[in-house]
């Protein structure tokens, strides 16, 4: 651990990180104003690279303020990179478990029409082979038909 901080430092360490993460949410409050149109008429980012930047701007802040909220609030950044480490890696798998649950769901949500079609088909049955005997060459067969 880091040396010791009075209360008063402490407390004024809590003030400064809220009062970042409260600037940080209006700028992200303000820019998705913006990119739906809200703010500015006829201004919308809804395709093309408008869109895209827009995204990275919102998981770009959402990042930075998890990651200040587990440094700083959960007092990460004070403790030996082991245990840091042993926190931050779990969670690297679970970003990977959502993003690969979403890529799963997309899958099924794209084929739910050809499964519906294949599920309402109606099947006719394949003619059947002719009844009797069978034969393979060289092997030796008796019929199962009287006559």
């Amino acid at each position: 651990m880091a040396g010791h901080q009075t209360y008063e430092e402490q407390k004024a360490l809590v003030f400064r990180g809220l009062m970042i993460l409260g600037v940080i949410t209006v700028v992200e409050v303000l820019v998705a104003l913006l990119a739906k149109g809200h703010l500015v008429h006829g201004i919308r980012f809804t395709e093309g690279f408008g869109h895209y930047l827009y995204m990275l701007l919102m998981v770009g802040f959402s990042l930075y303020k998890a990651y200040f909220i587990v440094f700083y609030f959960m007092h990460m950044a004070y403790e030996v990179r082991g245990l840091v480490m042993s926190v931050l890696l779990p969670t690297l798998l679970l970003v990977w478990a959502i993003i690969a649950f979403f890529q799963e769901g997309d899958s099924w949500g794209k084929r739910r029409e050809l499964i519906r079609k294949k599920n309402e088909e109606v099947v006719k049955p394949a003619p059947s082979k002719p009844q009797g005997m069978y034969r393979l060459p060289g092997a030796k067969y008796y019929s199962t038909t009287k006559g």
